[in-house]
């Protein structure tokens, strides 16, 4: 045979969209993995022309599922940020978004059965190490994407996901503010690093000249902006102890402006060499925590709720997105749990082909 099938969903979840593997199907080594990832995707050409991939970081996500063998967990969830253009994977961040597809995706694969009215999962984050766990509408036994909730980015109304993230805290680098510092001056620019769920390097939009209201469009356009940023984003990321970053996606970047249309603060999230057309799940958790942190570059930009959970509803490029906190102040701000909602949709199944010269496949495994 010249291609090697492999079994998969196709998915949306949350505003992202990829394939939904189950580990077991693929490459065991890392390196052999991310060939056929590439392979698969089609990176390398602008509009992933040879694969299945969609010409933007939010559509060339992967999700790999497997039976979990933490005591906690029901599923574990290894996640794949394949580039679009220069044929690499990161297999350091994971994705909130695709997060909220991998629920339905195990009962699809078998994973986990589902039960009457509500499925309930326990999910496992293997990049971070993040326990989730994720309400599933499964009537009568059967999963379902009908329903009547919105999310902004998504055209129609789905079934509603539930989420709630906990270890979330330094799940990357191991501290919730990783420089030690609840600021830095880094070239002249005040910034947050802050860990929860992503990490983040998060600065205030008019440091840069910015309203922090601007499309997504218009700030990729801007590419004095994006070569100020990024510089800073290299040297935060050393000093968070996550090495040489010029090749990775994290940390991400985020920017940070009172709100103006009734919610509580409006953000600007980069991926980090594009600016995100809606939200992450996991940029909103980190964004969320670093707008209740006092002393943050979001001092002043917003009145901090006194109730707890507390509901903070974050203006994006597209729309908002809400999360619930919660937290305590006992000892500085300390996150115990964020939860949101989310939709999904089964968008195909089949086989995705890969030339059998990346992987011949079971047989070659490794």
């Amino acid at each position: 045979m010249t291609q090697t099938a492999i079994p998969y969903l196709f998915m949306r979840g949350g505003t992202s969209r990829g394939p939904y593997f189950r580990r077991e199907d693929l490459p065991e080594d890392l390196d052999t993995l991310a060939k056929v990832l590439v392979a698969a995707l089609g990176s390398g050409h602008a509009l992933n022309i040879d694969g299945i991939g969609g010409g933007a970081a939010v559509t060339t996500k992967v999700a790999m599922l497997s039976e979990s063998d933490d005591d906690w967990a029901d599923v574990d969830y290894f996640f794949a940020q394949v580039s679009v253009e220069d044929s690499t994977v990161d297999f350091k961040p994971t994705c909130g978004n695709i997060l909220s597809g991998v629920g339905p995706a195990a009962i699809e694969l078998g994973l986990v059965p589902a039960t009457d009215t509500v499925t309930e999962l326990r999910i496992r984050a293997v990049n971070t190490g993040a326990r989730v766990t994720a309400q599933v509408q499964t009537p009568g036994g059967q999963l379902t994407f009908d329903g009547e909730t919105e999310i902004a980015g998504v055209p129609g109304a789905s079934a509603p996901i539930a989420l709630n993230f906990m270890g979330v805290v330094g799940s990357s680098t191991g501290a919730f503010l990783p420089t030690g510092n609840v600021r830095d001056l880094i070239d002249g620019i005040e910034v947050t690093c802050m860990d929860v769920a992503m990490p983040l390097v998060i600065a205030r939009a008019e440091d840069f000249g910015l309203t922090g209201y601007e499309s997504a469009a218009e700030l990729d356009d801007n590419t004095a902006f994006f070569a100020r940023m990024e510089a800073i984003r290299i040297k935060a990321g050393a000093l968070m102890g996550m090495g040489d970053v010029s090749k990775s996606v994290t940390p991400k970047f985020g920017l940070l402006s009172p709100a103006r249309d009734g919610g509580s603060i409006a953000v600007r999230y980069f991926m980090p060499w594009k600016t995100h057309p809606t939200m992450a799940v996991t940029g909103a958790q980190c964004l969320a925590s670093c707008a209740l942190t006092p002393g943050s570059v979001a001092e002043g930009m917003l009145a901090r709720p006194n109730e707890n959970p507390a509901r903070l509803v974050l203006e994006h490029a597209s729309g908002t997105i809400d999360v619930l906190v919660d937290f305590s102040m006992d000892d500085g701000f300390a996150l115990n749990s964020a939860g949101l909602v989310r939709t999904a949709r089964k968008l195909a199944d089949g086989h995705v082909y890969v030339p059998a010269s990346v992987w011949a496949g079971q047989g070659d495994r490794k």
